[in-house]
């Protein structure tokens, strides 16, 4: 166990939570340390494991833990289901980070759905899933927990037919008539909440729409999981669910539970089996979306996978960079590029990435479903491109594939390092795998 565990201030969309404590003083796990701010979005943030606090800066609270460390926590103290999700600081645990709070305090003046998200979207994850195989009556209870909260007349869980035991167990966990299993293909980004809703409900909605314009709310599966334990069990959000995958000595996809969010990437290699000597980059999340880290940052709220990848292969000496707008954004493609020894040549968007408004993060219109990426390939090849580094979904991709060989432009893709570390398909040509 680590010595000291350093809980970010800002470990989700909206203000950084403020410091309730102060250097010297005594905490127990389960205890707040930052509180949301007031009239702001934002979420509180409680100590993950029991001692004392070591700092306070503009970034982080820093606990040194106390050498035993025991799984009790103090309670959450408020009493009502939406009240407990607010106190416990909940977040979408998906990656984006909203507070769950705000989400279901909304409530629907009639009908309603809310949608378990249990896609598991990102390849190599595989700790969602292999949760809802130990417990699915946990998130079924949670689900229920959140119908309440929104006035939902309606629930449904999201899931891919490629994971047939967590579907039964789903199934055999449901004892009500308003709640459905809708079983998705296998493709990126099935879990894409918009994705997800056109699957479920069938709309396909604007890039600035939220599932709220169809009567939806789409809520991850491990956060209606947090959901059960704040209302039923009165804990707060101080532990993570994850996957360590890639270069590491034991098995190369590993899944950790229960982790104390402030928990070390270091210390998570270490709990994986240790990592290797060599590899490309670190990854914090997904290979599609995650962004690089280090070995000393700390687990968040929203940390759903460590990944060590492959070392980087040497590209060209220009490549052309085709963003997607539901994986790896420019930035992230632009450091990829530089790290395989590549010049920028030229930037493309996928044709159906959109900007909601001027300068917001680009959306896909209908994500999953592609139209075709020939314009763009080409204008990258006479750009300069020897090459193409895109970070497309697997129908994009496919549409990628149809075009880039035949003009002699190899593909690399922002998920390369990452799959070859643990011997999985490279996205390329991709065949859809049904229900």
């Amino acid at each position: 166990m680590q010595k000291e565990y350093h809980m970010l201030l800002s470990q989700s969309i909206g203000a950084p939570s403020e410091p309730i404590v102060a250097e010297g003083d005594t905490v127990k796990r389960g205890q707040m340390i930052a509180k949301c701010p007031e009239g702001k979005l934002g979420a509180n943030l409680h100590a993950s494991v029991s001692g004392e606090i070591s700092a306070v800066t503009d970034t982080y609270i820093a606990v040194t833990a106390d050498q035993v460390q025991t799984a009790d926590f103090a309670p959450l103290r408020s009493e009502t289901p939406l009240d407990l999700i607010k106190e416990a600081g909940i977040v979408g645990l998906g990656g984006a980070g909203f507070p769950t709070y705000v989400k279901l305090g909304k409530p629907f003046k009639e009908g309603g759905i809310v949608i378990a998200n249990a896609a598991e979207c990102e390849p190599i994850l595989e700790h969602n899933i292999k949760a809802i195989e130990q417990n699915a009556e946990q998130l079924i209870r949670g689900l229920k927990i959140a119908m309440e909260v929104a006035h939902a007349e309606k629930g449904a869980v999201a899931i891919k037919g490629i994971h047939p035991k967590a579907v039964e167990k789903v199934k055999s966990a449901i004892d009500v008539d308003n709640i459905s299993v809708t079983v998705l293909d296998n493709m990126y980004p099935m879990g894409e909440e918009r994705a997800i809703v056109r699957e479920v409900l069938g709309p396909v909605l604007e890039i600035d729409k939220l599932p709220m314009a169809a009567g939806a709310i789409v809520i991850n599966a491990e956060t209606l999981c947090r959901i059960q334990e704040a209302v039923d069990l009165k804990k707060p959000l101080i532990d993570k669910d994850m996957t360590v995958a890639g270069k590491i000595t034991g098995d190369l996809i590993q899944v950790f539970r229960n982790v104390p969010i402030g928990t070390t990437v270091a210390e998570m290699f270490e709990k994986a089996g240790g990592i290797g000597p060599e590899y490309g980059e670190l990854i914090m999340g997904g290979p599609y979306t995650g962004l690089r880290t280090t070995l000393g940052s700390p687990v968040v709220k929203t940390t759903g996978g460590i990944l060590a990848a492959e070392e980087f292969w040497r590209g060209p000496e220009k490549i052309g960079l085709l963003v997607c707008a539901c994986g790896a954004d420019k930035e992230r493609l632009e450091q990829i590029a530089e790290s395989m020894g590549c010049e920028v040549a030229g930037v493309e968007y996928c044709k159906q990435a959109k900007e909601p408004k001027p300068g917001a993060p680009r959306k896909c219109e209908n994500p999953g479903k592609c139209p075709g990426q020939v314009e763009k390939v080409l204008a990258l090849k006479k750009a300069g491109a020897q090459a193409l580094l895109i970070s497309n979904c697997t129908d994009c991709t496919n549409t990628v594939m149809s075009c880039a060989p035949q003009l002699k432009l190899p593909v690399y893709h922002c998920t390369d390092g990452a799959l070859r570390a643990v011997n999985m398909k490279l996205i390329r040509r991709m065949k859809t795998e049904s229900k």
